[in-house]
């Protein structure tokens, strides 16, 4: 195998990376295997605890992508035993729902086929870490659990924060550091890539690897990615991820919505574009800006012309401030909402209905306050028709038309259908 010269390789892969650990072997490593012609062996490991691989996902994956690209070795392991464990990495107490075995095989497949959209799965060696840790007895559980120690366990700060607060640990969680950094025995790994909070597991796999006389894998971490609010780690429960199976007018609805200051970070970790001409993107208008970022980033999961025209889509219904083409229906019943707003019943014989408590009753605000809020910034618009007609005062009072459209900001918009029983 011919590889590309070392500081050719060390740049790509730097990019976008957090920590190196120990960053002085990994030339040494690169110099090696270009002497031998031997392929490094890339460790990533997956817990098919979810079947939604959303982008920060993909940042590890990408780099495993890149590490497949310089002609090394991609390893997969599906952990389906360490899924029935849990991973207490970022968390503040145990999982209260265990998997089963058969929910984690459900998901271990759809996660591969996730996964073969940044992989090549087809030159990838995939492992299911239970084809090791299923045969082991418990004495050799036991004699595994002697290489590692109580304190060493409460380094990690997971751990550490939660016996400090006096939440509990449970002893199978305990395994788990254990377990991923045995799968790095088992598979001999030379390189493991992850998050910045799995580095205890990266350390532990190193002494586990010396002790079996092997070679001792280098630990190659990521930035966590923040989702679209800019603030908190990417994640389907915050409600602030991008799913790379969503369709291209999802993504790109999405993308359109990061925060200016996250842009640096999605280019970096999330794109090939070159870092120099990210800074001249950057120095340009923000939308014109995240237009190209969402580009690139939807093209790698569907198409160039799937890209552009989600961008097109974009620009006309939202970006240009045209009615999109699927417009939801809601349906009031008049009957019903007279007997659960008794304030309202006079209007809703006439068929009409206070602003505010349209707004609430559609669905486009959570209470009447924000409602209101959003009528005194301009905010709620109606057609009757084509045009719209801006509401902007809260004591308005609107009649209710069956086809009539409510547009609350930007985003938002619904069709009325009006009943009574």
């Amino acid at each position: 195998m011919n590889f590309a010269p070392v500081d050719e390789q060390l740049a790509i892969i730097r990019r976008g990376i957090d920590k190196i650990i120990p960053e002085e072997e990994l030339a040494a490593k690169l110099a090696k295997s270009r002497e031998t012609g031997k392929p490094l062996r890339v460790k990533y490991g997956i817990d098919p605890t979810g079947i939604d691989v959303h982008l920060g996902h993909t940042v590890p994956l990408r780099k495993m992508r890149q590490f497949q690209e310089l002609g090394h070795q991609a390893v997969i392991i599906i952990g389906n035993y360490t899924a029935l464990v849990g991973d207490p990495s970022g968390r503040d107490q145990a999982r209260a729902k265990k998997l089963t075995e058969a929910e984690v095989e459900s998901n271990a497949l759809d996660y591969l086929n996730q996964v073969g959209k940044v992989v090549d799965i087809s030159k990838a060696e995939v492992h299911r870490n239970g084809d090791w840790f299923a045969k082991m007895t418990f004495a050799d559980i036991l004699q595994l659990c002697g290489k590692i120690t109580v304190a060493q366990l409460m380094t990690r700060d997971d751990f550490a924060k939660r016996y400090a607060n006096q939440s509990p640990i449970y002893l199978h969680e305990c395994l788990y550091p254990m377990m991923q950094a045995w799968d790095s025995v088992m598979i001999q790994s030379d390189i493991e890539l992850g998050g910045t909070e799995q580095l205890y597991s990266f350390m532990l796999a190193r002494d586990l690897q010396r002790d079996q006389n092997l070679p001792q894998q280098i630990g190659i971490m990521s930035p966590i990615l923040v989702g679209t609010d800019g603030e908190q780690k990417m994640g389907k429960s915050l409600g602030n991820y991008i799913g790379i199976s969503e369709s291209p007018f999802e993504m790109m609805k999405k993308l359109m919505q990061i925060r200016d200051t996250a842009m640096v970070m999605y280019f970096n970790l999330l794109t090939n574009v070159p870092l120099d001409e990210v800074t001249s993107i950057l120095a340009g208008h923000p939308k014109q800006a995240k237009v190209r970022l969402a580009r690139s980033v939807i093209t790698d999961y569907h198409s160039s012309s799937e890209a552009d025209e989600a961008a097109e889509r974009w620009q006309r219904e939202i970006g240009g401030g045209e009615l999109p083409a699927e417009i939801p229906t809601v349906t009031l019943n008049l009957t019903t909402l007279a007997a659960q707003l008794p304030q309202c019943q006079a209007d809703l014989a006439r068929s009409s209905l206070a602003a505010p408590q349209l707004l609430k009753v559609a669905g486009l605000t959570s209470s009447t306050s924000d409602a209101m809020r959003l009528i005194s910034q301009g905010g709620l618009s109606v057609f009757d028709g084509d045009q719209p007609t801006i509401i902007n005062d809260a004591k308005t009072i609107l009649d209710l038309k069956s086809g009539m459209l409510v547009k609350a900001g930007k985003k938002k918009i619904v069709r009325l259908e009006i009943v009574r029983d």
